[in-house]
């Protein structure tokens, strides 16, 4: 499902329009970039968790020559699902080339 296909599907279900679904999305995803980049934490409680985290420095290994590289520390997003996302992907994937169950929040 890409963006204009989630847009639609949330307009659907919610009964609201692309333009409005699309404007909540977006607001929706500059608020969690906005509080995960200053360090913050957002939860959708049961579904996902999105954090700020730092990787540590690192000696890595070139592949083709085995030579060391030095990899810097640097800051992740850490997105952890929760029990519900789980349970419905497990539910979904139960039956093979069955529908996924809808979320029943």
């Amino acid at each position: 499902m890409n963006k204009s296909e989630l847009i639609a599907a949330i307009a659907e279900q919610a009964g609201v329009s692309n333009k409005d679904a699309g404007a909540c999305l977006d607001a929706f995803c500059d608020v969690v970039a906005s509080e995960v980049a200053g360090g913050g934490e957002v939860k959708v409680p049961g579904w996902v968790s999105f954090s700020h985290t730092i990787r540590a420095a690192r000696t890595a290994r070139n592949p083709q020559t085995g030579a060391p590289i030095d990899v810097p520390a640097k800051a992740a997003v850490k997105i952890k699902a929760g029990a519900k996302l789980k349970s419905a992907v497990a539910e979904g994937s139960a039956a093979p080339g069955a529908a996924p169950a809808a979320p029943a929040w």
